[in-house]
């Protein structure tokens, strides 16, 4: 999220109400995000509908989210997929990582329904 230009914190650990990482874009949203890490990548276990339920339930009410994000090296449920959609909490699976981590374009521009920026700015 730095190198996106972005201020941002790490939260995690114990006791974190499901937000490993805070963030102000450049556009002035606040993004929440929670990364869950799979040791087997796409091969392990599928971060399920639990995980998001979390999040749901948290990053905007604690955390104050324009932007709630559950991000994972391996792979989502095919429950939590649609489940995800509908509470508006964008899934960053091991695809979408491997994009955004080879540093040619900012998160936002690879996720759908990201909301308006709070204030004009040259990337919007």
């Amino acid at each position: 999220m730095r190198r996106d230009g972005c201020t941002a914190e790490q939260v995690g650990g114990a006791g974190d109400d499901a937000c490993d990482v805070r963030a102000t874009d450049p556009a002035g949203r606040i993004w929440v995000i929670q990364c869950k890490h799979r040791r087997d990548g796409d091969r392990g276990a599928a971060v399920g509908v639990g995980v998001l339920q979390q999040v749901n339930g948290t990053a905007r009410q604690v955390h104050g989210a324009d932007i709630a994000v559950v991000l994972t090296d391996g792979r989502f449920s095919s429950k939590a997929i649609p489940w995800g959609r509908e509470h508006r909490i964008h899934l960053v699976d091991r695809r979408v990582l491997g994009e955004w981590a080879a540093g040619s374009r900012p998160l936002w521009d690879l996720l759908d329904r990201i909301p308006p920026p709070h204030r004009p700015t040259a990337l919007s």
